[in-house]
């Protein structure tokens, strides 16, 4: 009986996904529907698929891991003194924690404002920041007064100015509202220090997810004591594969598209960002000069949330891409999409239907990059210190290479998959979109399992990178 290296579910939304490795090198692939009433179903499935390709009822495996997206991710709320500041520190600590950031609030909105949020998203969790260490200490003690009138079951991590945390510990404590202090995760202007918030997160995410029938049985046959949430598993492949490891170069400066049924995921990370001294940097809370980054459309997918793809650009739009211009096909398309979105499992089955896919693939993928990236401005703003032709933001022009990932790209032919992504950045406009990438497409999809393998031997989990794609048919 053969012993194998790594087996790595994913438990998605939609499908459960297995892959068993052996040498740095992918032995088998299964997926089963994810059964929210019970998901160890799903796995059950998968591991029976896996058992009748290698021929063994039983798979005798070294390391069991696992990832998950099926709980959508902890909705979260940040609460801090400056708005663009806590954006961008909320942003950093969800990055790969399991959380999803849906609003933040500053000490610009009217405490009202504030209070009804909090009630309309009944957020998993709150982000409490707020004020440097030896700064502003009356915004985080304010906000957890906020909190515990707004009546909402969250649990809050406290991460704001380390002198007012005892104070917004005590209020939230007399409030009977669950708490954990970490480390403020901007300690002074110029820095960034959340680590400590995202495991204080990502705890949470764990302790969520586990909840769900059929999760308690793999949480004890995993070798690791973390279920990952899959963004994160593959933000780290997406780094791995751009900076390399000890001992081989990566890939460098590299965008990773993760097309899901219910969000586009857009990861960039730029190496080549790390030669830059402080200077040029400036400010950490400038995206731009980030290593890795990462951005969410939650409100486009191509099942789940085709209906946003369709309110963001409208029917013409999108048909406009193919030169149609017929109203019955145009009422087909709207018909076709409204039906997606409580039947996120169908699969097209004509030309027809296929056409409309490929429209909502190109579409997400392009409004997502051109969010995700940065623009040439077109105006003076002595404010800003800007004239017309500077760039703004997240520069991609140098971008060496775009990787496609999720079932679209999967299931469609390699040359089909590649004309998308082409499509998605032939017009730039003023968006700083990469100018002449090579195009990746993950066929088997590996990134996220290749990911949740990096945290325990980052060279095997990086062979199976180079591997996958250097040897891409």
């Amino acid at each position: 009986m053969a012993k194998y290296d790594y087996l790595v579910i994913d438990i998605g939304s939609t499908y459960t996904k297995l892959r068993l490795f052996k040498d740095c090198r992918l032995v088998a692939k299964a997926q089963a529907p994810t059964t929210i009433k019970n998901v160890y179903e799903g796995i059950t499935r998968g591991r029976a698929e896996i058992s009748a390709i290698i021929g063994d009822t039983s798979i005798d495996v070294r390391h069991v891991l696992a990832t998950s997206s099926a709980a959508g991710g902890l909705r979260m709320v940040a609460m801090g003194y400056m708005a663009r500041v806590t954006a961008k520190a909320a942003k950093e600590v969800a990055m790969n924690s399991g959380a999803r950031v849906l609003e933040i609030v500053s000490q610009e909105d009217p405490p009202d404002y504030r209070i009804e949020i909090l009630k309309e998203i009944n957020p998993d969790i709150i982000l409490l920041a707020g004020g440097t260490d030896g700064g502003d200490e009356s915004s985080i003690i304010e906000n957890a007064n906020l909190i515990v009138k707004s009546g909402v079951k969250a649990v809050v991590v406290i991460a704001g100015n380390l002198n007012a945390q005892p104070e917004a510990a005590k209020i939230l404590h007399s409030g009977g509202v669950d708490y954990e202090r970490v480390p403020n995760i901007m300690p002074t202007i110029h820095e960034l220090r959340v680590k400590e918030a995202r495991e204080a997160i990502h705890r949470q995410f764990i302790r969520q997810i586990t909840k769900a029938k059929g999760l308690a049985p793999l949480k004890n046959e995993i070798t690791t004591d973390k279920i990952i949430p899959t963004p994160g598993a593959v933000l780290m492949a997406t780094e791995l594969l751009a900076k390399g490891n000890y001992d081989e170069n990566g890939f460098g400066d590299l965008v990773l598209i993760d097309l899901g049924g219910a969000t586009t995921d857009v990861h960039s990370v730029l190496p080549s960002l790390e030669k830059l001294n402080d200077e040029e940097k400036g400010l950490i809370v400038a995206n731009e000069k980030q290593v890795s980054y990462r951005t969410v459309e939650g409100n486009l997918g191509m099942r789940i949330s085709a209906k946003g793809i369709l309110d963001e650009v409208g029917s013409r739009s999108l048909l406009k891409r193919r030169n149609i211009s017929d109203k019955s096909i145009e009422e087909k398309l709207i018909q076709y999409i409204l039906f997606l979105e409580k039947n996120p499992e169908y699969i097209p089955v004509d030309e027809k239907e296929k056409l409309f896919d490929e429209l909502l693939a190109e579409t997400a993928v392009e409004i997502a990059l051109k969010k995700h990236a940065g623009f040439i401005t077109q105006e003076f703003d002595p404010i800003m210190g800007t004239v017309p032709g500077m760039p703004i933001g997240r520069d991609l022009r140098e971008v060496k290479y775009i990787i496609g990932v999720g079932g679209f790209f999967v299931h469609n032919e390699l040359n089909n998959a590649h004309k998308i992504i082409k499509n998605a950045i032939k017009k730039p406009g003023f968006s700083l979109l990469p100018e002449n990438p090579e195009i990746l497409i993950d066929k088997n999809y590996l990134v996220y399992a290749a990911g949740a393998i990096s945290q325990i031997d980052q060279e095997y989990a990086f062979t199976v990178l180079k591997n996958h794609f250097e040897y891409e048919p």
